[in-house]
């Protein structure tokens, strides 16, 4: 029983970190149109300006945490508003931006940074014990951290103006600007709160990881299949996916463990979609 709860802890765990990541990439698609193909390198570009911080500069982890999220959101509006929104309604020229991106930003980290991982630990160490439990405070930390980003998230989305104008462009892109919204002002927040995330979720999850220079493939392939999992520009299907996500990867690896418990995660996503192809709350098609 105490193996089964661990798991599940694991496994809620995970899936905040998932989710945290899908939030943006699903942000992105479901605004823009764009499939990012650098949200990888955000994520890992966030771990390595939280690692300098701490570790060059001398700064406290959360105010190397808040370096990461701001010099990911700088970049992202950045990128967007040069390079992204004159292309934004072609796919092919999305998709090679983005991909050159993550490319420039993954070669930069090595020739900064060297191939060998860093050695970026988390500043709190120890166990919480309870009921025959050891957590580590770290991880309990992490999972509060995401929670938090994730209820500001929706926060932002449903209860603010900026969060309802950014629904009305995913939703149907030509009544929204009808209406007055300005998609030039928006696409570029859009894509900086994105970013931010990917770069708050490398600095707060790579310490009690790993961080190396090509983590972001795979956090950029675990980001696909949860979006996919939960639907295409759905912001509520990538955080129910995200853990479901979360919870398999964490039981499987468990009781299968290695190969067999990867192989398990994609067998069992490869039967939901089967069965409902357009993912857990995604649309038949995309109107917008």
């Amino acid at each position: 029983m105490h193996g089964i709860i661990s798991a599940g802890i694991i496994g809620i765990g995970l899936g905040a970190q998932y989710a945290l990541l899908a939030l943006g990439f699903t942000l992105i698609f479901g605004v823009l149109g764009v499939v990012n193909f650098a949200h990888g390198g955000f994520y890992v570009l966030g771990g390595y300006v939280g690692y300098w911080a701490v570790s060059s500069a001398g700064l406290p982890y959360p105010v190397a945490v808040l370096a990461a999220v701001v010099a990911t959101a700088a970049l992202g509006y950045l990128f967007e508003l040069v390079f992204v929104e004159r292309f934004v309604d072609e796919q092919l020229a999305t998709m090679m931006l983005t991909v050159g991106l993550y490319l420039v930003m993954s070669t930069g980290v090595l020739a900064g940074f060297g191939p060998e991982p860093a050695d970026f630990a988390f500043p709190v160490t120890g166990s919480w014990h309870g009921g025959g439990f050891f957590i580590p405070w770290a991880n309990l930390i992490v999972l509060g951290v995401c929670v938090l980003a994730i209820a500001a998230v929706y926060l932002v989305l449903y209860r603010t103006d900026l969060g309802r104008a950014l629904r009305a462009l995913a939703d149907d892109r030509p009544v929204a600007r009808a209406q007055g919204i300005r998609p030039h002002l928006l696409f570029p927040l859009a894509f900086a709160l994105a970013t931010g995330l990917a770069g708050l979720t490398g600095a707060v999850v790579t310490p009690i990881l790993t961080l190396s220079p090509h983590v972001g493939d795979s956090v950029l392939a675990t980001s696909f299949m949860v979006v996919i999992l939960g639907g295409l520009g759905s912001v509520t299907g990538s955080t129910v996916a995200a853990f479901v996500v979360g919870l398999i990867e964490a039981y499987s690896d468990v009781y299968l463990g290695g190969s067999k418990g990867a192989l398990a995660l994609f067998l069992l996503v490869l039967l939901i979609l089967i069965a409902k192809p357009s993912g857990l709350f995604g649309r038949e098609a995309r109107r917008a």
